[in-house]
């Protein structure tokens, strides 16, 4: 992965150069002693699990889970079963490909852990269900038949407050997003099953976060995944600690990480989260998500001010009005869970990194960080290309005919090239030895010579380009072939998985991809997989 140029050093260290960032962590994942001794401290770790498992199967039951997942919830009730979490916020039709990657390397590291360490595990998907951010989630991008990504997506909303999605509901424009997307979509054997489950998620009067739920909870509840709606009041009495410690100690969780970005920036590294000295990492639900911070000895949410005492009582006794932000959610979901490990993208390392202080600071154990399976799934047209070619997968980013005209060149025949090459060197080498002759006869004639060469040379250069034109014109098939790869890599010029939603691949290739991917993804740190299909 560190020949992606988006890829930073942070992440790059992370899983080839641990000790560089091991002081920012609790351990490291390519540690089996690591993986015991946070498996012990989690189990070890004081939390409500029957009230936990209670919510959660109650959430189950509203969106009618599979048998494997209701099982696999059941299981966090034994004193000790571990999890690994990961989560993401509440994508249309689950967003892109690399939602399904983070869920599917937390369900394969679960029961990696389960074989390796002989504890019960299980696999659990946070859906962040309180945001606020509308545009981040309203719209998804698939493929259609030319291979030309599309975006669909409900209506942008009107009001301008931050109101968490777990709270917008669908509407009836739903309707309509679902069949454009089937009228995009190159219609397959399974299109017809898929957009009929869409459908059965994404129904008008369901909140964005529960169909999104719904629609992993369809897509991966029989491989035992356990979704989380985070959004859910039943479960905030659980955390009810946690906030009145974050009001009780204002300003202690933003100066913690904003002291370790400091240390990562000195380290030559980046501080992922900037927050405010006088903010919680706490939001105040009344309707909208707002923001609290201190201000002349108060607390100000919005256009209210409340006295510290009064605000931290009402955390205790109201936990649900509360709503923790990017800082504090990963010690409420570990609050709540006993975490071993979250599987993390790489932007996410670096802002967890921050936060050990901060675990410590609650009292809750951090657990460890596993980057997430990172691929491009390729048909096998495209993947014999790149095979056949010998073309590395990052040279298809540029949006431009640079890695093509490469591949052109070496495609010239020998003794065309040869002979080019040969009338190059001659030329160069007959006009140099007259422009060093020159001059003895006339002086002034030196520089007409120099221009001669120079218009020799490029003219040589405009013949090298319309050689290469022609071996397009003569290798066209090869032509569509590197353009059928790229678009697929690097639609838009930017990463597939990142890109694609994938919905796209699930119409292409069936239920059964989940089953292939999960089966044969490998899960090692640092590398990025090209899947065939």
């Amino acid at each position: 992965m560190r020949r992606f140029p988006w890829i930073r050093r942070f992440a790059a260290d992370y899983a080839y150069d641990f000790a560089a960032v091991a002081p920012f962590f609790s351990g490291d994942p390519a540690n089996p002693l690591d993986w015991a001794r946070t498996i012990a401290a989690a189990q070890a770790h004081p939390r409500q699990r029957q009230a936990i498992v209670s919510v959660v199967a109650a959430q189950q039951r509203r969106r009618h889970a599979p048998a494997p997942a209701i099982e696999a919830a059941a299981r966090l009730a034994g004193a000790g079963t571990v999890a690994v979490v990961t989560g993401q916020q509440a994508g249309l039709f689950g967003g892109p490909l690399f939602t399904l990657l983070k869920a599917l390397t937390a369900l394969k590291l679960a029961d990696q852990v389960s074989r390796e360490h002989h504890v019960p595990a299980v696999a659990i998907f946070w859906v962040e269900a309180e945001d606020h951010d509308w545009n981040e989630v309203r719209s998804c991008t698939v493929f259609d038949g030319q291979l030309e990504p599309q975006d669909v997506g409900v209506p942008a909303r009107a009001a301008t407050d931050p109101v968490p999605v777990a709270d917008i509901p669908l509407d009836g424009s739903v309707r309509d997003v679902i069949d454009e997307l089937a009228r995009l979509l190159p219609p397959t054997a399974f299109t017809p099953a898929l957009i009929e489950q869409l459908r059965d998620a994404y129904s008008p009067g369901i909140g964005v976060a529960d169909a999104f739920a719904r629609w992993m909870e369809r897509v991966l509840g029989g491989h035992g995944l356990i979704v989380y709606d985070a959004s859910d009041p039943a479960a905030k009495p659980l955390v009810a600690e946690v906030f009145a410690r974050e009001i009780g100690t204002p300003g202690q969780t933003a100066t913690l990480a904003a002291s370790t970005g400091a240390d990562l920036v000195a380290r030559g590294y980046h501080a992922q989260v900037h927050a405010q000295d006088d903010s919680l990492a706490l939001f105040l639900l009344d309707g909208s998500r707002r923001a609290i911070r201190q201000q002349d000895g108060c607390f100000v949410a919005g256009d209210k001010s409340y006295a510290a005492d009064a605000l931290q009582q009402e955390a205790s006794s109201r936990p649900a009005a509360f709503s923790p932000g990017v800082l504090l959610r990963p010690v409420v979901q570990d609050t709540l869970f006993p975490t071993i490990c979250y599987v993390a993208g790489p932007n996410e390392l670096a802002y967890l990194g921050q936060l050990r202080g901060v675990y410590r600071h609650f009292g809750v154990p951090m657990p460890l960080m596993y980057p997430r399976a990172t691929a491009t799934l390729l048909d096998s047209a495209a993947a014999r290309f790149l095979t056949k070619y010998q073309v590395p997968l990052e040279a298809l980013q540029p949006q431009d005919e640079g890695a093509l005209n490469a591949l052109l060149e070496t495609q010239i025949p020998p003794a065309v090239d040869e002979a080019f090459a040969n009338a190059s060197h001659a030329i160069e080498a007959q006009m140099t030895e007259l422009v060093q002759a020159i001059p003895a006869l006339d002086p002034t004639l030196e520089g007409a010579a120099k221009s001669t060469l120079g218009r020799m040379q490029h003219d040589l250069q405009t013949l090298r380009g319309k050689m290469i034109q022609a071996a397009k014109r003569r290798d066209d098939t090869l032509r569509r072939q590197f353009i059928h790869a790229r678009a697929l890599a690097f639609p838009r010029g930017h990463a597939q998985e990142r890109t694609i939603s994938f919905v796209s691949f699930l119409n292409q290739y069936g239920p059964a991809l989940i089953d292939r991917l999960k089966d044969e993804m490998p899960l090692g740190m640092g590398q990025h997989w090209v899947i065939t299909i």
